[in-house]
C-alpha cells in the first residue's frame, strides 16, 4: 500500500485534472422538500447522482474520489431518517459492489464502523475485498466519519504502536495512521447545496486542497456540474506556499 507525503511537507504536482476530488454531497433534504416529498426520497435520488458522478470522474481520468455520506455528527439527525440512512447504505452496498467490480473500481469505506449493525459492517467488508485489486478508480465512502475523529484516532493507534513517541512527533510519524493516508491528499473540494464550510470533513487532508462551491443541491449535480467545478480548478494558481514567480511555467518564461 502506498502511502502519499503531505502538501506540507512536499510541493505535489497540479494536474489539470483533478487526482483527487472530496466531495460532501448536500441538499438532498432540501431537494425533496422543494417538491412537496419527504426526505428519504431526496437521499434516493442523490445515490442516482453519486452514481452518475462515479461514472463521470472515471471517464475524466480521476484517479481517487471521496465522498461524505454520513458524518459522525449526522447521528443527531431524526431517528427514522437515521434508521432510513443506514438500510440505504446497506442495500447499496449489496447492490452496488458486483457493479463497481465490473467497472474496475476500487471501493473504500472510512469512518468509526463501532456504531453500525453487524450486518452492515460485514457488507461493507465483503465490498471492500470484491473490489480491493480493481484500479480504475478508488471510491472512498466517509460514513460516521469525522476530521477530528480521524486525527484524535490516528494519535492514538500511533501511539499504541511507538509509546516513545508520547514525548514528541512529527507529520511523517502520524501521516501512515489517518485514514486517507494511502491516497493523495484531494486538489479539488466541492460542496454542493449552496453552504460554504468544510462541516469536520478531512480536516488534515484539506490544507491546501482548493475549494469550490455551488449552490446546485446534490440530487442535481451531474457530469455537467462536475465539469464547471474542474474548470474553475484549472484556473486556479497552486503555488503551495510559493510565490507566482516561482511556479515551473513562470520561471521559464522569466529566463526566455
Amino acid at each position: 500500500m502506498a502511502l502519499f507525503q503531505s502538501s506540507t511537507s512536499i510541493i505535489p504536482d497540479a494536474p489539470a485534472v483533478p487526482r483527487h476530488i472530496a466531495i460532501i454531497m448536500d441538499g438532498n433534504g432540501r431537494w425533496a422538500k422543494q417538491r412537496f416529498l419527504p426526505r428519504v426520497a431526496g437521499h434516493q435520488r442523490g445515490v442516482e447522482a453519486l452514481r452518475e458522478v462515479v461514472k463521470a470522474c472515471r471517464s475524466l481520468g480521476v484517479d481517487y474520489l471521496t465522498v461524505f455520506a454520513f458524518s459522525s455528527e449526522n447521528w443527531r439527525r431524526p431517528a427514522d431518517e437515521v434508521s432510513f440512512l443506514m438500510s440505504l447504505f446497506l442495500k447499496i452496498l449489496e447492490r452496488e459492489a458486483a457493479n463497481l467490480h465490473e467497472n474496475n473500481i476500487c471501493l473504500r469505506i472510512i469512518g468509526d464502523r463501532s456504531r453500525f449493525g453487524n450486518e452492515l459492517r460485514q457488507t461493507m467488508r465483503k465490498a471492500e475485498q470484491l473490489t480491493a485489486d480493481n484500479n480504475a478508480l478508488t471510491l472512498t465512502i466517509a460514513a460516521n466519519y469525522g476530521g477530528r475523529w480521524d486525527v484524535m484516532h490516528a494519535v492514538q493507534a500511533m501511539l499504541k504502536d511507538h509509546p516513545q513517541l508520547a514525548q514528541g512527533f512529527t507529520e511523517e510519524n502520524l501521516s501512515p495512521y489517518l485514514s486517507m493516508s494511502d491516497a493523495p491528499e484531494p486538489d479539488l473540494f466541492i460542496r454542493t447545496g449552496g453552504e460554504q464550510r468544510i462541516s469536520n470533513f478531512m480536516l488534515w487532508q484539506l490544507a491546501y486542497t482548493e475549494l469550490y462551491f455551488t449552490d446546485v443541491l446534490w440530487p442535481e449535480f451531474g457530469r455537467k456540474e462536475l465539469e464547471v467545478a474542474i474548470a474553475s480548478y484549472q484556473k486556479r494558481e497552486r503555488r503551495f506556499g510559493r510565490t507566482s514567480e516561482q511556479l515551473p511555467g513562470k520561471q521559464e518564461k522569466a529566463d526566455a
